[in-house]
């Protein structure tokens, strides 16, 4: 009966969408004042029964309009909004018509009346602002849920966010961060009721904002805005959970808004590889980040708790801190099994089994200030500190064989690590404008301070086979003091060419770095019972100094079509190593090279975007890779550093465009990233074939490229009293010769490898919610050494979601995924479906629920991969999260709003966007 239900309403649904009628509606906007032609002004018509949106578009920069779209109506309400000017609304026929002028009237501030625009989009300069309510979910969605729906907005499996292919890399709310950098933490745990907009611009820090300085465009910020008059209360969620195999966890977040003073606590933990934030979210508290087809994480228990405090005090200064303190500890065990290719054509063999728990306590705390002295001096002050101590226990056996499968060497290692590190890091700035041309003069100030103090005890055995056999036993215990102090500063200042337009900036950088480390490592002494014989072998007792000098000239042009800027600066770089036990590899290097830059974005309008960006860095060596220090730690793998390394000189090319048309619902961006590098450091090892003991060091070498390109193309269907289709396809490739040493032969390889996807989100109204989506991807590996064989690789991914509500008040969710990789060898796995599911049930008026979930419902999540490069295949082990059930109760709290509810207009329905 259910099933015929189901089709009968597909049926009717399918009958009234076959009556729409189809209209395109034109048009100019202007201002009634002046007549000025208003460019990017939103246009949208209402259904006059429910207020739903049936279609939106932006007008030109002339001021035109065409709104297409399809309805069952005969009349609906064509509405006109831009900022500064009061709606305009007419109920009007469904019909191909072309209005003529519209005239808009200027808004007068000194209005009682609150009027609130419906437009589902509007455009703010350089900001991209949706209008919630226009944009349909499920009743309980998240902000996670909601970006989803966006226009040009993708949000992936681990929560990572896109707009037009750009990075979000900051989501603040009413302007201010959230719980510190972790977007998922808000997207994830607020819930759509209570944002009134989303506003998407390009990232500025506060200081480039104050300056009026532009972006680089290459990251985008989110914010989250919450109505004013809705600023008072509190809103926030609990939930709890227990499952089988003694599997639990428990989340907590409670938000007290009062005017500007913002208050927050969360707390959370469990013991499926999950945050302790997570809320509802399927594949969070289903340990997806973790969830792996072949190669587990091991089994992580973590607490976290947090504290946010925000506020405004006057209009001069803005305080801002929040508190974590996180304790995880995790239990893995883990087989390897690895065949290495020689170029002599002949092969290793080595196998290792290992055990590690680890356990780490973290407390994090940072405060911010913003101080407006006046409307031209701006002082951001910020500070951050960090402390971890952890400690990690380690046994290990490895066995390594040649190519006649004899065994050369074998080794077992016990370690007990204990580590704390302590970090306080500052930055000042000051920015001071200067009259209306755009000149300002800035003042940043950095310093950082980092220690940290470790223990070890290692006792290992390492025998050595063959002609030269040998027994190498150690019973150490090490500790070490690091000291890293860094000052650094920056002097900017701006003069306008042409006013706001055209700027010259001249400015100076200057940074000092440093580095005290010191470990001492002793033996074991059988005389004296005790860690009392000092090792040079393995001690180290060094200063190191990094010193930066920086001239730089920029110029910069800006309006609003173009932004384009160029620079150049002059990188003077000294580093100085004082070794005290090995005074013979003291090092003092002098680096003096130019970098330059250009970067180059063109808007062709407000939904088309061009960029260009090139540069040409040089990249220092580390002083591990520089140092002519012969580091014996692992008796296997000896690693000496080389004083005559240059830095790698690399040339860097970007490229971007995307688009969006509004009038019909469809999205493209693309981008390719181009990296040449010389003097590129790689390492270069030497295995001696009786003994297969490795000495590594660093090499200069030349010729590396690497391409990375994709591209995107979206598609949304809306039927009106139904639902809507987005249909998304993407792109990803590369390309990357690299230039390595096997053996110390020199080689080249080139990987090329592509990977196109296809998905789509189909909503049926509150019913059905179905996200499939299929990847498939593609490696070519080609060598230029003979004792390498060439490779073609190819796996296929599907993963499905889907959100089910046929029944009132329940919601049945799965995550389903399938992965075929047909390379893996026979014996091996070369498939698994991993299913996870959850029934959800809402009481307490759908302020609560209760869920059942069960994980990898199939018992399919494998702990077995295989691993193939150029030069080895290796198949690996280790311990993942097993099939459990677990049910769990959520309940969320909201007493926000209360006082802004008069000036709410009746409930519509949003657009199904």
């Amino acid at each position: 009966m259910k099933k015929k239900l189901i089709l009968i309403c597909i049926f009717l649904s399918t009958i009234a969408y076959s009556q729409t009628k189809k209209f395109s509606i034109s048009g100019i906007i202007k201002s009634q004042e002046d007549s000025e032609l208003l460019e990017s002004a939103t246009v949208h018509a209402e259904r006059l029964k429910d207020s739903s949106i049936v279609s939106y578009t932006i007008s030109e920069a002339n001021g035109s309009f065409n709104l297409v779209g399809e309805t069952g109506d005969s009349k609906v309400k064509l509405v006109v909004s831009f900022i500064g000017f009061q709606p305009y609304s007419k109920i009007i026929d469904v019909k191909n018509q072309n209005l003529g002028d519209l005239l808009l009237q200027t808004e007068n501030s000194l209005d009682a009346v609150v009027i609130r625009s419906s437009a589902p989009i509007t455009i703010k300069k350089d900001t991209l602002e949706f209008n919630v309510k226009s944009f349909k979910t499920k009743a309980d969605a998240n902000v996670e849920d909601l970006l989803k729906k966006l226009p040009g907005v993708e949000v992936d499996n681990e929560g990572a966010i896109t707009v037009n292919g750009k990075s979000v890399d900051k989501i603040l709310v009413n302007g201010k961060p959230f719980f510190g950098n972790d977007p998922t933490i808000t997207t994830r745990n607020l819930t759509k009721d209570i944002i009134e907009k989303i506003q998407i611009s390009d990232t500025k820090n506060n200081a480039q904002a104050f300056s009026g300085e532009d972006s680089d465009g290459e990251n985008k910020t989110i914010n989250l805005t919450i109505k004013k008059e809705n600023n008072k209360g509190y809103f926030g969620k609990v939930a709890t959970g227990a499952g089988t195999d003694k599997r639990y966890e428990y989340a907590g977040m409670g938000t007290r808004f009062q005017g500007t003073e913002r208050i927050g606590l969360l707390a959370g933990g469990n013991n499926i590889n999950s945050p302790g934030f997570s809320f509802g979210n399927q594949r969070l508290q289903f340990g997806g980040n973790n969830r792996s087809f072949g190669g587990g994480q091991g089994i992580v228990t973590s607490n976290n708790y947090g504290l946010n405090y925000i506020n405004s005090f006057g209009k001069i200064f803005e305080f801002s801190g929040d508190y974590f303190y996180k304790n995880s500890e995790s239990d893995n065990k883990s087989a390897i099994n690895r065949e290495t290719y020689l170029s002599d054509g002949t092969s290793y063999f080595s196998n290792s089994e290992s055990t590690s728990l680890n356990n780490s306590d973290s407390h994090e705390a940072s405060i911010d200030f913003e101080i407006e002295i006046d409307s031209t001096f701006r002082v951001d002050i910020e500070s951050d500190f960090n402390k971890d101590l952890n400690t990690n226990r380690y046994n290990s056996a490895s066995e390594t064989f040649d190519n006649s499968r004899s065994l050369t060497n074998d080794s077992e290692t016990y370690s007990v690590a204990d580590s704390d590190k302590t970090s306080f890091n500052n930055e000042l700035n000051f920015t001071k404008r200067f009259g209306s041309r755009g000149a300002f003069l800035r003042l940043e100030l950095t310093g950082n301070l980092n220690k940290t103090e470790s223990e070890d005890l290692v006792k290992s055995e390492t025998n050595i086979y063959g002609s030269d056999a040998e027994e190498i036993i150690r019973d150490q215990f090490s500790d070490g003091d690091v000291d890293i102090k860094e000052l650094a500063s920056k002097l900017t200042y701006r003069l306008p060419l042409i006013s706001r337009k055209f700027f010259l900036d001249v400015a100076f950088s200057t940074s000092n770095t440093k580095t005290k480390n010191i470990r001492s490592t002793y033996d074991f002494d059988e005389t004296t019972n005790d860690y009392t014989n000092f090792s040079d072998l393995l001690s180290t007792d060094f200063e190191y100094s990094d010193k930066v000098n920086k001239p730089i000239l920029k110029l910069e042009f800006k309006n609003e079509k173009w932004s384009a800027s160029t620079q150049l600066a002059l990188n003077n770089r000294t580093l100085e190593n004082s070794d005290f036990l090995r005074p013979e590899t003291n090092l003092e290097r002098e680096f003096n090279n130019l970098e330059y830059a250009l970067n180059v974005r063109f808007r062709k309008n407000r939904t088309s975007r061009y960029r260009v960006r090139y540069n040409y860095r040089n990249d220092i060596p580390s002083l591990s890779q520089l140092q002519p220090f012969r580091d014996e730690s692992n008796p296997l793998n000896i690693v000496t550093g080389n004083p005559l390394l240059s830095p790698s000189k690399t040339h860097s090319i970007r490229l971007g465009a995307s688009n969006f048309n509004w009038q019909k619902r469809t999205g493209f961006w693309s981008f390719a990233n181009i990296t040449l590098t010389d003097d590129r450091v790689v390492a270069k090892t030497i295995i001696d074939t009786s003994t297969l003991i490795r000495e590594t060091t660093y090499a200069n070498v030349d010729g590396y490229v690497s391409v990375n390109f994709g591209s995107s193309y979206s598609a949304t269907k809306k039927w009106e009293d139904f639902g809507s289709l987005k249909t998304d396809f993407t792109l990803f490739g590369s390309y990357n010769k690299n230039i390595n040493f096997n053996n110390g032969v020199q080689y080249s390889s080139e990987i090329t490898s592509i990977s196109p996807k296809v998905g789509f989100d189909f909503s049926w109204d509150e019913v059905l919610q179905l996200r499939p989506e299929y990847t498939i991807s593609l490696s070519q590996n080609r060598y230029d050494i003979d004792s390498f064989t060439n490779n073609d690789f190819i796996s296929h991914n599907v993963n499905i979601t889907t959100s089910t509500n046929f029944l009132k008040k329940f919601e049945w969710l799965n995550d389903v995924n399938y992965n075929y990789n047909p390379n893996i060898a026979d014996g091996f796995q070369k498939s698994a479906w991993f299913w996870n599911t959850t029934l959800r049930y809402s009481i307490l008026k759908d302020q609560g629920a209760i869920s059942l979930k069960i994980y990898d419902i199939l018992d399919q999540n494998t702990n077995a991969r295989r691993v193939a490069t150029e030069d080895y295949i290796q198949d690996s082990s280790s311990t993942v999260l097993n099939q459990y059930a677990m049910l769990s109760f959520t309940w969320k709290f909201n007493s926000l709003g209360s006082a802004g509810k008069k000036f709410e207009p009746k409930e519509r329905r949003g657009y199904r966007g």
